[in-house]
């Protein structure tokens, strides 16, 4: 006699298998009820005038962003859309104007750094890996369409090693 494979399963084993895939069909409901609870205990948003008043401030203000941050830390990356996609971070203000305080502070409590950032803080190594690993961003824009040249003019002495590469590339403005 040959040995064959058994390739039908008994009735024990299908209703095994039936009393499993239906308890997964029962439980998961369940589950995902259980995961939308997650998404519902999360603390409610920013309160939309808070968020521009940080962001408003960060231009000029360091010790009213301290205050702010201190309030409020989930105020760290809050984003203020001016409007027509003009989106701008506290971080965002603090570097279109040059301010390093602020800069630093806010990178000291979380903040995201980006491109715009470190050309105003005349991070050089982070400017160069940046435009080598994504060299669009060169033409990218940040917040009130304001280049990356503009950041790092608004950067200073601290930051005319970026100006002076960014030149090296071609950039006028």
């Amino acid at each position: 006699m040959k040995n064959t494979p058994k390739t039908s399963i008994s009735r024990q084993g299908f209703l095994k298998k039936a009393v499993i895939g239906a308890s997964g069909v029962i439980l998961l409901p369940q589950t995902l009820l259980a995961s939308d609870k997650i998404i519902t205990d999360k603390k409610k948003p920013l309160k939309a005038d808070l968020v521009k008043q940080y962001v408003r401030v960060a231009h000029f203000d360091l010790k009213k962003v301290k205050e702010l941050v201190t309030e409020e830390p989930r105020l760290i990356n809050g984003t203020w859309d001016w409007g027509g996609g003009d989106f701008e971070t506290a971080i965002g203000a603090a570097g279109h104007m040059g301010n390093q305080a602020i800069m630093n502070f806010l990178l000291s409590k979380g903040a995201r750094i980006n491109i715009f950032v470190a050309a105003a803080m005349g991070k050089l190594d982070l400017v160069k890996a940046l435009l080598t690993a994504y060299p669009a961003q060169l033409k990218a824009k940040g917040p009130h369409k304001l280049s990356i040249m503009y950041h790092a003019k608004k950067g200073g002495k601290l930051a005319e090693p970026v100006v002076a590469y960014l030149e090296s590339l071609g950039v006028k403005k």
